[in-house]
């Protein structure tokens, strides 16, 4: 079997003082200076109890992973009275921990902090891949594979989970919201979170302030702008604006990226849905000689006429949709509840071939053959997509469980694994923390709001964001090959390889229908199926390292060009060297032209 990653937390002895802010009998947190609650691994970090007992008495404590899995614990007295006690720790391992604390005489569990359940405290370990994924050279900043929303100006966050880019705002609505010719470029509008020119900007475009609009009032892709010439005027200056930007502060930036309509709901004709991409297009296009011009951003992938941005080019390719696009965006929602219960694999063996295509990966198969129609090799950007909690979830004391942490990590991993192995340039994660509604979709709970609020910055990660933080670092500065070929059912594989002719990274997990409940139930954690993986030619010998889906090392050795791996609803990376030993083994995505 595939070895366990080994690793431990350790924590010196406290040092207490009086007084703290109380909640209960016992409270903790892990602070840090910039509000990620994330650490590097192998660097210390403070763990601070708050205690009110009535008498003295021992703090019992424990930090378990997302598989329950205790990977640190101890225990300290305390006196009677308000006390705060810091530990100093260090972990030997990455990724994403819940601490439990009581008193063992008083009693006690750690209070529910605004969208994070009673009885945790939780916090990230980063992974440190340096020694087994060599640094990337970009020749330019869009080679880079990961965005997001919900952390749009929150620098430490973004670099943290090893994101590239987010949206900036440049509708219409956001730039002229009260009347015509009211805007006029400036370097000086630009968010100052993006001069230090890290972050990239997917500029949004969507959105029709009512003055400009036949409805009347605001609406947002609906129906094209009464006046499709100044519309045209206008995008012409967010192209020059732009242009500027990118010169300024992107240097190593080779186009700018525009995304027209945010999943539209089109109420007008379909002749002036393509005039108004034709006006779009036009006019950044003649002041942009770099717009790299977007669309449409469905919900869904594909297998829908009206939802789906595969069934929008299905519909407007005919009428020349394909002039006035450089490339495509979706959305990578794959039914109408992507919840932890509903994974993106859930139809892949159903025996409807109906059912079939609504699989994440015949989704992503279906917009890719649909977009060489419309225009060829486009790139594809995924740009959102989140998994929430189960249908009929809400926030509460007792509610998510660890299981629903761990179900949704895993579910909202493959589905980002799936649609960057079946062709897509670039992926969206969504959300930041949680928010009132779609229960649960963001990757951090929001302490304070038991509710939830957009934009909350006092947070603590759940699984899924350091799922993600794995992620990156794997396969940030990657080209996609494609999917394994020949793999037995329920089991999923897909190959890149490290720009500029580097290593190979293999993805693959396994996933049944049947350890995975529609309907509320226990996701399993220990479902396996074993899997023999070609990383060389036959008759070699020696070592690959394979990587947890946390970002957690350890080198397996293979025989025959052969590595035997055990597969779980988890996914694992393996890294291996001779590209050789993948040649005709995996299909490409169609169009896809790499990064």
């Amino acid at each position: 079997p595939t070895p366990t990653p080994t690793g431990s937390i350790s924590c010196g002895n406290p040092t207490s003082t009086a007084g703290g802010t109380t909640n209960g009998l016992i409270a903790a947190d892990t602070p840090s200076s910039n509000g990620t609650r994330l650490f590097n691994q192998g660097s210390a970090f403070q763990v601070s109890f708050v205690t009110a007992a009535t008498s003295a008495d021992t703090v019992v404590w424990s930090m378990q992973d997302q598989l329950g899995n205790i990977k640190g614990s101890g225990s300290f007295a305390v006196s009677s009275g308000k006390r705060t006690s810091v530990l100093s720790c260090t972990s030997s391992i990455a990724g994403y921990f819940a601490i439990t604390a009581t008193l063992s005489r008083g009693g006690g569990t750690l209070p529910q902090a605004g969208t994070r359940p009673t009885g945790i405290a939780t916090f990230g370990i980063l992974p440190n891949l340096s020694s087994t994924i060599p640094a990337v050279s970009y020749a330019h900043q869009e080679q880079h594979r990961f965005g997001m929303q919900g952390f749009n100006d929150n620098g430490p966050m973004l670099a943290a989970l090893g994101i590239s880019q987010t949206i900036d705002d440049r509708e219409l609505s956001a730039m002229e919201p009260n009347g015509a010719n009211t805007w006029t470029p400036a370097l000086s509008d630009l968010d100052p979170f993006y001069t230090s020119g890290k972050i990239m900007r997917l500029i949004r475009l969507d959105g029709i302030p009512a003055w400009a609009s036949p409805t009347g009032g605001f609406q947002d892709d609906t129906s094209a702008p009464i006046n499709l010439t100044y519309y045209q005027n206008y995008m012409a200056r967010v192209g020059s604006d732009s242009d500027a930007i990118r010169k300024a502060y992107f240097p190593s930036q080779q186009n700018n990226y525009y995304q027209v309509t945010w999943e539209p709901q089109w109420a007008d004709s379909t002749a002036n849905f393509v005039a108004m991409y034709s006006a779009v297009y036009k006019g950044l296009h003649s002041t942009d000689p770099n717009a790299v011009v977007m669309g449409t951003t469905n919900v869904f992938p594909a297998n829908c006429p009206t939802q789906c941005t595969q069934g929008f080019l299905a519909t407007y390719g005919p009428l020349g949709i394909g002039n006035y696009l450089d490339g495509v965006t979706t959305h990578g929602y794959y039914n109408a509840g992507t919840y932890a219960a509903h994974p993106p694999e859930q139809y892949d063996t159903d025996p409807n071939p109906a059912n079939v295509a609504n699989a994440l990966d015949q989704q992503m198969r279906s917009l890719r053959a649909q977009m060489q129609t419309v225009k060829p090799n486009m790139r594809l950007w995924v740009t959102e997509l989140g998994i929430s909690y189960d249908a009929g979830a809400a926030y509460g004391p007792s509610y998510p469980p660890a299981n629903q942490l761990y179900g949704q990590a895993a579910v909202a991993l493959r589905a980002h694994l799936i649609v960057l192995g079946e062709g897509a340039q670039v992926t969206y994660f969504f959300y930041g923390a949680d928010y009132p509604v779609d229960v649960g979709e963001g990757s951090f709970f929001d302490i304070v709001d038991p509710q939830g609020q957009y934009g909350a910055s006092n947070v603590s990660p759940k699984p899924m964001a350091l799922a993600f933080a794995a992620l990156t670092r794997v396969l940030d500065g990657t080209q996609t090959l494609g999917h394994l070929n020949g793999l037995p059912s329920m089991v999923y594989g897909y190959v890149f390889q490290q720009l500029n002719n580097g290593p190979i990274v293999t993805a693959l997990w396994t996933h049944n229908n049947a350890n995975w409940p529609t309907s509320s139930g226990t996701y399993s954690a220990t479902y396996s199926t074993s899997y023999a993986l070609t990383v060389d030619s036959p008759g070699t010998s020696g070592q690959v390292t394979v990587i947890d889906m946390m970002g957690n090392p350890v080198s397996v050795a293979y025989a025959n060009g052969v590595v035997n791996l055990t597969l779980t609803e988890s996914p694992i990376y393996v890294v291996s060297t001779n590209v050789n030993a993948f040649s005709g083994k995996y299909t490409a995505p169609v169009g896809y032209a790499g990064q």
